[in-house]
């Protein structure tokens, strides 16, 4: 006799008589099966390629290499092979600790299916992330994968019918967005389906040489276009710390990959209603540096480091920089002063003097909304000569991107606390925080400028009028410039009330730690709205 099942009466029987024991152990062999991933071979060729696998990730990721496992008996769904059982469907999903505090994590499995997406994987996917939102805790992807599965052998035809009823992923790290912090780390490939996971997470590290993200793979690439292109070429870690932007930081291994996103979730609450983590402090507040005095060079034309001023403000000269690489005359880093967690924003000078452009005004808008989005007070160092002219930029359109870092300055309702360096020119002082944008302290270093433009600038545009549109003979044009210089002065400005203080270099650091203290509990009232309308 069979069962509807296809088991026979005597197995069925068999099955029920055993004891409780032979349950959990029949149970743990086939745990430990399917924790040999896609068996010895594929495992040794992940090792080969200098990849940790899935299951070594996590253990190294979590406190003590421990954590619940969501799903391990999971294996693929569909009308194909029936002895096709790929182990855990591609993908490992968990939660555990991470440096004492719960987090979410998924790892998809390279040795399985070229970690690609299964239906059963995305189930379980799809599980950790309703967790991770409904419990508020971050979540963390460690992406190696093929992308969306497609094997009819294996998994029947109509597999290719139920892409339908995909794409919850992307919509639910919508959802999260904002909500908990959202982490895809770039181990391996991460080829269309997966691609856009990183584009919409906060903190995107990628593996050097390792990995990658597009929309398609080079395979697909050559079928649409016939262009021959490798795997890096199109998308790697290379290409997307320093052109594109899409990866903030390119790391030599994954050992770096996983202290760096450690790192990062130290900075950030487990959830927007949570305040992040202020942590004790040996760095004394009140230190003074004697290298601030000598920073500035004599002439404003003149560049020089703006790293040399953050490091030397925040605890310990550590920062976390984000996309370093990439629009480089804007720097963005995590850091804390006398303890306090912080998003520094800063205009280089020695990367096309500090001027705002295309992709500095996205880099910088972006930061400004993880800040905001956690609680992180935004500290700006000042020293912008304004947004670039001329047609390039109009064509490539700085005034939609000028105003989407505008529009965030303007939403922003975390604590803003400013440092007018050496000048604040244009609409360039009102994206760094300026007077109107509500920062709760404005100070200046002596010597400062605010202003609409330089004193040469105006002169240039205002002498020429004079001139008849000949330039200005020298001697009359230093008499101008002199002229306009004493309405630029930053003691001026500051005998107006527009700054609360000019201050010493060298107390920066207390200034600003001071500035934390207080502006820590700042509330900000806005009037009711449904969302703001973000440019493009």
């Amino acid at each position: 006799m069979v069962s509807a099942s296809g088991t026979s009466w005597e197995g069925h029987k068999a099955a029920m008589s055993k004891t409780m024991r032979e349950r959990v152990a029949e149970l743990e062999a086939e745990r430990q099966r399917i924790k040999q991933l896609g068996g010895p071979d594929k495992v040794q060729k992940q090792h080969e390629r200098g990849k940790l696998t899935a299951r070594e990730r996590l253990e190294r990721f979590f406190d003590d290499g421990q954590y619940f496992e969501v799903g391990i008996f999971g294996t693929q769904m569909g009308g194909g092979n029936p002895t096709d059982k790929p182990p855990a469907d591609a993908v490992i999903c968990g939660y555990g600790k991470v440096q004492g505090r719960m987090v979410a994590a998924v790892a998809y499995d390279f040795t399985v299916k070229g970690g690609s997406i299964g239906m059963t994987g995305e189930t379980k996917v799809t599980r950790m992330r309703e967790l991770a939102l409904r419990t508020r805790m971050p979540m963390v992807w460690f992406i190696d994968s093929a992308g969306a599965r497609i094997d009819p052998q294996s998994q029947g035809g109509d597999q290719i019918s139920l892409f339908a009823g995909s794409g919850h992923l992307f919509r639910e790290e919508v959802i999260m967005s904002g909500v908990v912090p959202l982490v895809a780390a770039m181990v391996g490939p991460g080829a269309a389906g997966t691609a856009y996971i990183p584009g919409l997470a906060d903190f995107v590290p990628m593996v050097k040489s390792q990995g990658s993200m597009a929309l398609g793979g080079p395979p697909l690439v050559k079928a649409v276009t016939g262009q021959e292109i490798t795997e890096q070429e199109l998308g790697g870690s290379k290409i997307h710390c320093e052109t594109s932007g899409v990866g903030d930081v390119e790391v030599p291994d994954e050992d770096t990959c996983l202290r760096l996103i450690k790192e990062y979730l130290s900075f950030m609450p487990q959830h927007c209603e949570e305040r992040p983590p202020i942590v004790p402090c040996d760095d004394p507040l009140d230190r003074r540096d004697e290298s601030l005095l000598d920073i500035l060079p004599l002439s404003a034309r003149q560049s020089y480091d703006m790293y040399g001023i953050v490091k030397t403000i925040v605890d310990h000269g550590r920062i976390l920089d984000l996309k370093p690489k990439w629009a480089k005359n804007i720097i963005t880093c995590l850091a804390r002063i006398g303890g306090y967690p912080v998003g520094i924003v800063a205009n280089n000078p020695r990367h096309i003097g500090g001027i705002l452009d295309v992709n500095s005004a996205d880099k910088a808008a972006h930061f400004m909304q993880i800040c905001d989005a956690f609680g992180i007070p935004l500290v700006f160092l000042m020293d912008v000569p304004g947004f670039m002219v001329g047609s390039k930029v109009e064509h490539e359109g700085i005034i939609r991107h000028g105003a989407k870092m505008l529009h965030i300055m303007a939403s922003a309702t975390v604590p803003k606390l400013t440092v007018v360096v050496r000048k604040g020119y244009g609409a360039g002082y009102y994206v760094m925080a300026g007077r109107a944008y509500e920062p709760d302290l404005l100070v200046a270093w002596p010597g400062a400028e605010i202003s609409v433009m330089g004193a040469e600038g105006m002169v240039g545009i205002a002498g020429k009028k004079l001139f008849g549109g000949a330039e200005p003979p020298p001697e009359v044009k230093s008499q101008i410039i002199t002229m306009i210089q004493q309405h630029i002065d930053i003691q001026k400005v500051a005998g107006w009330g527009l700054v609360d203080d000019v201050i010493d270099p060298r107390d920066t650091r207390r200034v600003l730690g001071l500035g934390l203290q207080m502006a820590w509990n700042r509330t900000v009232e806005r009037p009711y709205r449904k969302r703001g309308i973000i440019p493009v």
